[in-house]
């Protein structure tokens, strides 16, 4: 199981003043926590794309790019990237780019997005929200699989043989299909057996795993060997040396990014009890001491199946940057060597 970290690049305040980080102060933060997640053993970060004011995350693979220059070793994703509002070539050449910067450590998790903002800024109808997503992931698994590319859809203009440049460092550029509770999302990146990554920000854990058998059924039948139906689990996470310290640091962001969002959908504000529950050892948040957290996450594990990486959405408005180093020093130091020696112990005992 590999072992990831997923930021949005908020923009984060001082949470005694109220005052707001330099925009430049946050990206360079940020290019740190991805240096320090690299040293201490984090096997991939991933940056979300927003093209909101709250956000900075707007041109993720620059962030990537930069992170990749200063790093050695860790994976280097979109968390996820809105395909359904990009052009396919400028993707898959973005991330051919970051491949190469890299030496071979960048992947694309392309999904519809959970806001809509991009849609309008670059002239799509929200209409087509599915229709496009369809018709650009084909496209892209079409360039990552031929330099020279014959195609036609309905909402770009045809390729008849261009070639597409640069080529990645890696044979097959990773792509992962980010969802979030759609069966048929679920169906579609099983039936082209491609790794499924999982959003879940809130319920049981539990009530994912028919969704995720459907995947495996779907790429079963498509024909895919299982070892290529891959599940990641995209979660809210964090760590502190207590449980108490953790929730505390946590909760006062996420309250205020959590209040935000409903306001503009139209759900209730989250609670100090609610959050708590979350937090506990069935709630749905990697959230807790050392031991807490790797329990959590063998949990998941055991509950749906089996997962390839859980990937740890640790963005936050108001958390302290020195707070944010100490978590990704403990994730990466303390609970991956325990989960993967709980999870070596757990073959041994089945073997």
């Amino acid at each position: 199981m590999q072992i990831g970290i997923d930021s949005f690049a908020a923009v984060v305040s001082n949470l005694e003043t109220g005052v707001a980080l330099s925009d430049s102060e946050r990206l360079n933060n940020l290019i740190e926590e991805i240096e320090l997640a690299d040293r201490a053993g984090v096997d991939a970060f991933g940056v979300g794309e927003h093209h909101r004011q709250e956000f900075l995350d707007s041109a993720p693979t620059l962030i990537l790019a930069a992170a990749a220059a200063r790093t050695s070793r860790i994976r280097l994703t979109s968390a996820v990237t809105v395909l359904s509002a990009d052009d396919p070539v400028r993707v898959f050449q973005d991330f051919a780019t970051l491949d190469l910067i890299s030496r071979g450590r960048a992947e694309i998790i392309v999904g519809r997005g959970s806001s809509v903002e991009a849609y309008p800024l670059f002239g799509h109808d929200l209409h087509d929200y599915d229709s496009l997503f369809a018709e650009k992931l084909d496209l892209l698994l079409n360039i990552r699989q031929n330099t020279h590319v014959h195609w036609s859809g309905r909402h770009r203009a045809p390729l008849t043989g261009q070639g597409v440049y640069p080529r990645p460092v890696q044979a097959s550029l990773p792509i992962w299909v980010g969802v979030g509770g759609t069966p048929e999302s679920f169906v579609r990146a099983g039936t082209l057996g491609l790794p499924l990554m999982v959003a879940i920000i809130g319920g049981d854990f539990r009530r994912f795993r028919p969704v995720v058998d459907l995947y495996r059924e779907a790429g079963r039948l498509a024909g895919h060997p299982p070892e290529t139906l891959r599940v990641g689990v995209h979660a809210f996470g964090f760590v502190a040396p207590s449980m108490q310290e953790a929730t505390d640091a946590i909760y006062p962001g996420y309250a205020q990014m959590m209040s935000s969002r409903g306001r503009e959908r139209g759900w209730s504000a989250p609670t100090r009890a609610q959050f708590d529950a979350s937090c506990a050892p069935a709630g749905p948040f990697l959230i807790g001491d050392v031991q807490a957290v790797a329990e959590k996450v063998l949990y998941l594990d055991r509950v749906l199946g089996g997962v390839s990486r859980v990937s740890f959405q640790m963005t936050n408005l108001l958390l302290h940057h020195a707070s944010m180093l100490r978590a990704i020093g403990l994730l990466g130091t303390e609970v991956i060597p325990l989960v993967r020696e709980k999870l070596a112990a757990r073959v041994l005992e089945h073997s």
